[in-house]
């Protein structure tokens, strides 16, 4: 494995190539599975830190490398913070479709905000880094509003119902440039390039 190679605690390919396009030639960001690992590893944490930990503490306990890992959450002003944790397995604890179905947390999301006139909204990610023995966190936040109809073919996941403030856009109106500079992800993302910058001049 190259010396600034960090594994990132996913096999989320959307997830991999944000990160990817984001982190540039710095680093190289390799997956659960380019190390062999399939484990379905557990998020019981109440809290997005408590997740990220989670994960990116048992990749490198169990195979010995830094590693990061990402927890984000959709807060719903209208749904008291909700689906917060629950943000990608909203639709599934709902009766609506399987667990990480996009199509699925939508519809739901959608039906619990029927007539609602409160859609504002924001989108929360942490990512827990253990690196050289030690562990940070970084969080990026971006706030919006939920749109009644999709809207965009970009992006994944909640990205065609999430309008991003002073855009009038949604992440799915975006091209992944404009996406990356503005979201969540990137946002948090950009914490941690700056942290690795201290070690990788």
């Amino acid at each position: 494995m190259k010396q600034n190679t960090l594994i990132m605690a996913t096999n989320n390919q959307h997830k991999l190539r944000e990160i990817r396009q984001i982190l540039g030639n710095s680093f190289e960001v390799s997956s659960l599975a380019d190390i062999g690992c399939n484990v379905d590893i557990p998020e019981t944490s109440d809290t997005l830190e408590g997740n990220a930990l989670q994960k990116a503490r048992y990749v490198s306990e169990h195979y010995g490398v830094d590693c990061f890992a990402d927890d984000t959450g959709l807060e719903v002003d209208a749904l008291g913070g909700a689906p917060g944790i629950y943000t990608a397995r909203f639709g599934s604890i709902n009766g609506y479709g399987d667990s990480h179905d996009a199509t699925a947390n939508i519809r739901c999301l959608l039906d619990k905000l029927k007539g609602e006139k409160r859609r504002q909204a924001c989108f929360r990610t942490v990512i827990a880094l253990v690196y050289k023995g030690r562990e940070y966190l970084f969080e990026g936040k971006v706030c919006g509003r939920i749109v009644e109809q999709l809207r965009g073919n970009e992006g994944f996941g909640y990205d065609p119902i999430f309008e991003v403030e002073d855009t009038g856009l949604t992440f799915a109106e975006m091209g992944p440039n404009e996406k990356n500079r503005l979201s969540h992800r990137g946002r948090a993302t950009e914490k941690l390039v700056r942290f690795l910058g201290q070690y990788n001049p």
